[in-house]
This record gives structure tokens, sequence and C-alpha cells, in this order.
């Protein structure tokens, strides 16, 4: 493929942590099991909130969501990286590379939007309860998950679009485990400022926007919480946002950083290694900390699998406080 003076290049390697030469095995086998757990856990939550009709409400069908957006977003990239752990070049083809990508910012913009979705969907169950059947409905939730999709889609592609029309010349290799705009940009024998300040305005409107957002709705939930008169109350509802907040600190902190810090020479195995946390860690820790720990799940899974298999000491967190 020729773009003016230049030539783009038939395809890519992506580099990973191929210098671990010794260590190849042993990262195919943690890769594979973290991507097994990932599956089993996300897996598990949707077919538990399918099949039991007593998790037929908002909270639950935006978990739902959450959990399969997981599952669609680790498949986009681990495979690939496991595959990697055993091959010798680590290559991907050009159209490999470029939907990718585009996967991976589709679903990671979805992602961010439903946490934001799920924050508001808390606040309105704590802060304003005897209205929440009124404002959180079946269809208000189907709007909000569809609109996430609507405007996630049009948006990314334009950002695949500018970085694939790009001349790359000189070296193929990606200093990554999968195909992301920073990486590649560095790639390009042309100026890339155009497509800097495209990614930025993205992170903009996916990643800050809906992080303030949810800040300003555990406020809200904050200031409600303190008004409770029972310490205890109190301790489980902040307990219980902590958690959340958690999730909300690894995927949209590394991916700020990832997206926002300027660039310097030391910088793209710290880089590497952050982008572990949004695209595998919170996957992974998704299931344990939004659902398996409560109660109406337990008991749907006991439905499924038996109560020997399902502990029946593990703390009960209430249904609101989720």
């Amino acid at each position: 493929m020729v773009t003016g003076n230049h030539t783009t290049t038939p395809g890519f390697i992506l580099l990973g942590y191929s210098s671990l030469t010794n260590l190849q095995g042993l990262l195919f086998m943690v890769f594979l099991v973290i991507y097994m757990v990932i599956l089993l856990g996300n897996g598990v939550i949707v077919l538990v909130t399918v099949l039991d009709s007593a998790l037929h409400t908002p909270m639950y069908f935006f978990l739902r969501n959450l959990s399969f957006v997981e599952i669609c977003y680790i498949s986009v990239t681990l495979p690939k990286m496991v595959a990697n752990c055993l091959a010798e070049d680590g290559s991907i083809s050009f159209t490999g590379c470029a939907a990718q990508m585009y996967f991976l910012l589709l679903l990671g913009g979805r992602e961010s939007f439903l946490l934001a979705v799920m924050a508001y969907d808390r606040y309105v169950a704590i802060c304003n309860p005897l209205h929440y059947t009124l404002i959180v409905n079946r269809e208000v939730c189907a709007r909000m998950v569809a609109g996430s999709w609507l405007v996630n889609i049009p948006v990314h592609f334009g950002q695949i679009y500018l970085v694939f029309s790009l001349p790359f010349c000189g070296s193929r290799e990606i200093n990554h485990f999968f195909c992301d705009i920073p990486p590649l940009l560095e790639l390009s024998c042309v100026d890339t400022y155009r497509n800097k300040m495209a990614v930025f305005m993205a992170v903009l409107l996916f990643i800050i926007t809906p992080f303030i957002l949810i800040v300003i709705s555990y406020i809200k939930i904050a200031s409600t919480i303190l008004n409770v008169p029972s310490a205890e109350g109190r301790h489980k509802a902040f307990s219980t946002c902590s958690s959340h907040l958690t999730v909300v600190t690894l995927f949209y902190g590394s991916g700020m950083i990832v997206y926002l810090r300027p660039k310097s020479r030391n910088s793209e195995d710290t880089e590497k290694l952050l982008s572990l946390f949004y695209t595998i860690v919170t996957p992974m820790f998704n299931p344990f900390i939004y659902s398996l720990r409560n109660k109406e799940v337990k008991a749907a899974l006991r439905k499924l699998v038996g109560k020997k298999m399902i502990p029946q000491n593990t703390p009960h967190i209430p249904h609101i406080m989720l």
C-alpha cells in the first residue's frame, strides 16, 4: 500500500514482553488462566441475571451489560496476547490491527459509560429511593444502554480512519501487547498533531466526562450517607461505595495516565503495565466486587449449582447499597 512518497507496512509486530524469552511459557499460562477466570466469572453473572427473574432489576440489568462488555473487551486482546507468547514474531495484519483497535476503543468507551450509568443508578437508589422506580425504569435503562453504543460507534470509527490513513514507515514493531493509538502514532513518518488532538477529544468525551459524573454522583451519595443515623449503616454504605470506586480508579486512572500523560522515551514500559489494569485487572475483579458477594446473586447461583458449592459465611451486602 502506497501513500504519497511513503510505503505503509502490510502488517505490524506486537512486541509485548518478547524480550523476556525465558518467561514466555509462564506468561502463556498466566494469561490463559486469567482469560478463563474472566470468561467464567463474567459468564456466570450474565447467566444468573438472565435466568433468575428476581434479578430482573435495573441494577442487575446494568451489571449484566457490564459483564457482557468485559467478556467481549478481554476477547479482543487476551487471545492474541496468549498466542504471541508462543509465536516467534507476534505479527498482526494491517486489517487485524485496525479491527482490534476499533473494538478495543468501542468496548472501552462502552464500559466507561456503563460505569457512569451504574453510579447514577446508585445515586437515585440512595438519594431518591421513593422515586427510584419512576426515574430508573426499563425504558430509561434501555435508552441509556443503547445511547452508549450509538455515541461510541461513529466516534471511534473516525479515530480509526485518522490513524490508519497515516503513512507508516521504518519500523513495524509496536512496543505493546495490542494495537493502541499512542504506540502506533510513533511509527508514522508524518506529523500526527491532528491525531493527538482527536485522541484528546475522545478521552475528554469517553473518560474524563463520565469520570466527573461519577465523582459528582458519589459526592451526593456521600452527603446523603453522612446523614444516616446508624454508624453501622454508614459503614456498610461507604464500604460498598469504596468497592465501586476501586474499579473506577483502576479503569479511569490508568486510562487517563496512558492517553494524557506527556510521552517520554522511558514511558512505553510504564504504559504497557498500566494498560494491564484497564484491559485485564478490571474485567477480572468485576464478578467478585460487584456481584458474587451479593445475597441475591448467591441465591440465584445456589439454584443453578446447588448450595454445597456456594460458601454460606460470605458477608451480606444490602441490595440497595450495591
